[in-house]
């Protein structure tokens, strides 16, 4: 049966679930508040500098292909895909690099060359990494998150050991480098959660990283909003751009009817939400809210993050497409995120030149950067702290790299916990929504169907599957799914 349906926002997980509802042939309308579309995949540009404002990291290729699979397309059909190598490297200190080459041959050589004796162990390590990457997209994460027998399978009974554990116990039991160590507990940080408290089957995501490799799409992460847009578009998906939602319209019988924009009541037969899961619930009566704000308080949530663009009127030495900065104690940071929330006074953070890889994102000779700094959402944002976080890292960059950047910076511009607020309405100006901890993965997760209102729907990074771009794909199917 043909239903209207209005989704609110247009990050990843409303595009999906736009073009699956509108190929089950429902008349499908997205609002999004911003002048463009893509949520916090935005892309903006200046002087002829090219900067995606959001994700940066292209992994699990596998989840995009099946996406434009199930419309009859697949990846190459809307922009050409690269896969770098080496896919990143980690700086631990000067003349202290480690790249993570394109294949697992490479990274062996590396691991044994700082650990002697660490090959086979990272062979036994990734073996396990991949039976449980296939395990999660085949019989895990494609689940709704309605009840707890979902994770209850004949593969996942024997895997129970992998759940009660955590990512750090696992790593720190097969390797003795501390270099190492961060290497393999990096991926974690895409969800949003710290090892110490991150199940050890996750380790999956080390496969991602090692095994499926890092990529990148010319013209930038926005290629693959574009691309979604097409998909959509061909399938009668209307878009409505600087459209703020100010409410979801309940009738007396509980039931969501529409919505209201920009001061105008629009009917609907179904609303589904891709914007923040908390904002969301306020455009509700009280009443009509699944969660209350304790709820939301109690949860451990994913860092935000400070982020820098920059345009520079050189390219850059020694430095390629992603870079992690490991060269200061990683505990001491994450502390400043999850335990004492505050600005670092050493911070870790990632730089990003994706002009290295693709002569599209930046005049010729000159580059484009992007750092990236994991804070504690919630803290205080003013111009002052991102000045100085700003000033500690380049400082660092220029004496690890040994070259001047500073003084070759044509233009800078910063966003923070304000920004995310202010832009996305999102919780506590969170960049990567609520953290995949144990008790916060699945079933545990808010709903995507709402447990008070009849016909309103949620999907994106704060029900499941989780945090990251892949996990924002499936998430639109399975509200796509649980809709009809």
């Amino acid at each position: 049966m043909k239903r209207k349906i209005i989704i609110i926002g247009s990050g990843f997980s409303a595009l999906s679930a736009a073009s699956y509802l509108a190929q089950k042939g429902h008349d499908v309308h997205v609002y999004e508040k911003n002048s463009s579309l893509g949520g916090r995949a935005r892309q903006f540009t200046k002087e002829g500098f090219t900067f995606d404002m959001g994700p940066s990291w292209y992994w699990m290729p596998d989840v995009f292909e099946s996406f434009y699979n199930d419309f009859g397309k697949t990846t190459s059909d809307f922009y050409k895909l690269e896969r770098l190598d080496p896919g990143y490297q980690v700086i631990f200190g000067e003349n202290d690099f480690m790249p993570i080459g394109d294949s697992l041959e490479k990274i062996y050589r590396v691991f044994e060359k700082e650990e002697k004796g660490s090959h086979k162990k990272l062979e036994r390590f990734m073996a396990e990494a991949k039976e449980n990457y296939e395990i999660a997209i085949k019989d895990l994460v494609y689940r709704p998150g309605i009840s707890p027998l979902e994770l209850i399978t004949p593969t996942t009974i024997r895997k129970v050991r992998l759940f009660i554990s955590t990512i750090q116990k696992e790593v720190f039991n097969k390797f003795k480098s501390d270099k190492l160590r961060q290497v393999l507990q990096f991926p974690v940080l895409f969800l949003g959660a710290k090892p110490e408290n991150t199940p050890a089957f996750y380790n999956f995501m080390n496969y991602a990283d090692f095994g499926l490799g890092t990529w990148h799409p010319e013209g930038g992460m926005y290629s693959i909003v574009k691309a979604m847009v097409s998909v959509a578009t061909s399938l009668g998906v209307h878009f409505n751009t600087d459209a703020v939602v100010e409410k979801i319209n309940v009738d007396s019988m509980g039931k969501a009817i529409g919505i209201r924009s920009n001061g105008v009541d629009i009917p609907a037969d179904i609303v589904l939400s891709g914007a923040d899961y908390h904002h969301s619930e306020t455009l509700l009566e009280e009443k009509y809210r699944a969660y209350s704000e304790a709820y939301w308080d109690k949860k451990v949530f994913a860092p935000s993050s400070l982020l820098f663009y920059m345009g520079l009127d050189k390219k850059v030495d020694h430095l390629l497409h992603h870079n992690l900065f490991f060269d200061v104690d990683f505990t001491t940071h994450a502390k400043t995120i999850y335990d004492t929330p505050s600005w670092p006074k050493e911070p870790l953070f990632y730089a990003n030149f994706p002009s290295i890889s693709d002569a599209t994102m930046a005049p010729k000779n000159k580059e484009t950067g992007f750092i990236l700094i994991p804070i504690a959402p919630g803290i205080e944002d003013t111009p002052e702290m991102r000045k100085e976080q700003f000033d500690i890292v380049l400082e660092r960059m220029e004496r690890l790299t040994h070259q001047d950047i500073k003084k070759h910076i044509l233009f800078s511009e910063s966003y923070c916990v304000n920004d995310f607020v202010s832009d996305y309405n999102s919780y506590k100006g969170n960049a990567y929504g609520m953290a995949n901890t144990l008790l916060q993965t699945a079933f545990l997760r808010p709903k995507l169907k709402s447990k008070k209102v009849k016909n309103l729907y949620f999907t994106g990074q704060l029900t499941v599957p989780g945090p990251g771009v892949p996990p924002a794909l499936i998430s639109g199917k399975l509200v796509s799914d649980l809709i009809g």
